[in-house]
């Protein structure tokens, strides 16, 4: 049965990852580093901020001390803010507030697992009316490993867990929702089932990679999803439940 539902966030709840590629393509050019929106595209999507910049910066062949990739990161972000705060509605896809209370409904409890920062994250779900929907965030400040490594959805599934003990949540009741194929991989790794929403990619390649595709959020019929979780085959459950023990300690 589903109990619990982890959002990834810039290109599922808002889109807004032009905008991100955007800004980390002007930060590097401040460092008169030259990265074209074809190649951000390749670094950006489903990854932190930092992932992307190291990734960009190894490209050019240019290391960057901690320091100055801190110093990056945090104009992008001030830069965000300014951003977002012009904009006079923001591009929350249409359906993604119908399905949180579809979800909440069904019983369902909703967290974030992203790779962007919490300022962010909170900043839109302030503007939006949405921070009552979700019980936690977590964000790049909380991990180590951006996305396609599972430590992000490990934390989530924990802190799910201990948030509701009387619903003594198993794996199979956890369900991710994506739209990069690096989030898939993350979600998959850390065994629980995925939805690919093709709002970046097409429906076809998000079929092929996740546990279930959709061209929206609307699409996500859990009359459907609800009966077919307990079928999903999860090889990598065992190691996903040792890995959430370790977080524990």
């Amino acid at each position: 049965m589903l109990k619990a539902v982890l959002f990834d966030f810039n290109g599922v709840v808002i889109n807004d990852e032009w905008l991100h590629e955007k800004l980390l393509i002007e930060v590097l050019l401040d460092e008169n580093l030259r990265v074209t929106p074809e190649e951000m595209q390749q670094f950006a999507p489903g990854r932190t901020d930092r992932a992307a910049l190291i990734d960009a910066c190894n490209l050019r062949e240019r290391v960057l001390t901690a320091a100055a990739l801190d110093g990056m990161i945090q104009r992008k972000a001030l830069a965000y803010e300014r951003e977002i705060n012009q904009m006079e509605s923001l591009p929350i896809y249409d359906s993604v507030i119908e399905s949180i209370e579809i979800l909440r409904n069904a019983g369902c409890k909703l967290g974030i697992v992203s790779g962007a920062l919490r300022s962010e994250i909170t900043l839109v779900l302030e503007r939006s009316g949405l921070t009552d929907a979700f019980y936690f965030i977590v964000a790049a400040d909380d991990v180590i490993a951006s996305k396609p490594e599972p430590e992000g959805y490990l934390l989530g599934i924990k802190l799910m867990q201990d948030l509701f003990p009387e619903l003594d949540l198993k794996l199979k009741n956890f369900l991710a929702i994506e739209d990069s194929f690096v989030g898939i991989q993350a979600a998959k790794t850390a065994g629980i089932g995925v939805v690919g929403v093709a709002h970046r990619y097409p429906f076809h390649m998000m079929q092929r990679t996740a546990s279930w595709a959709v061209d929206s959020l609307s699409d996500l019929e859990l009359s459907r999803l609800i009966p077919s979780l307990a079928e999903i085959v999860q090889p990598e459950e065992d190691n996903a439940s040792k890995a959430i023990e370790e977080i524990a300690k």
